[in-house]
């Protein structure tokens, strides 16, 4: 069995239903967290409609928030949600304005992390983090059946 993650009558996502399912209850995390609905929902007779609009905001708010975090946990927590929902994004035709996003963190800083080696932040050039999230949707991506 598997699950269908669509936009009108494209379908951008046909996973397993244990992906399906963990990726769903993920959404409600970060949802939580953003305090932003995604778009994304809910999951219907193996059918699951995603607002484009409402999945565009979602998007650039959650890339803002990962931008500006500098916790290694919360990353390494974070990268493959982030890199699945890009990914859709790109199949959606999401406008995402790296640019943007990469040049400077949008809001305070948040999660910072304090260790015995020092404060960690994100890196100033937001170039690098913004070709590392692409290439994880990119690798994301080609093991996302349609």
């Amino acid at each position: 069995m598997s699950q269908y993650f669509d936009i009108g009558d494209e379908t951008l996502w046909n996973p397993s239903n244990g992906a399906a399912r963990l990726f769903l209850r993920q959404v409600e995390v970060f949802e939580a967290e953003l305090g932003l609905p995604s778009g994304i929902g809910p999951m219907r007779n193996d059918e699951c409609q995603i607002d484009p609009d409402a999945f565009a905001v979602f998007v650039h708010a959650l890339l803002a928030r990962h931008r500006r975090t500098g916790h290694t946990v919360i990353l390494a927590l974070s990268e493959g949600f982030v890199g699945t929902v890009v990914a859709l994004a790109q199949r959606a035709g999401t406008d995402i304005d790296w640019g943007r996003l990469a040049a400077s963190p949008d809001g305070p800083l948040s999660d910072v992390q304090v260790s015995a080696t020092g404060v960690s932040a994100p890196p100033g050039d937001g170039g690098p983090w913004a070709a590392a999230v692409r290439a994880r949707a990119a690798g994301l991506s080609r093991g996302m059946a349609r």
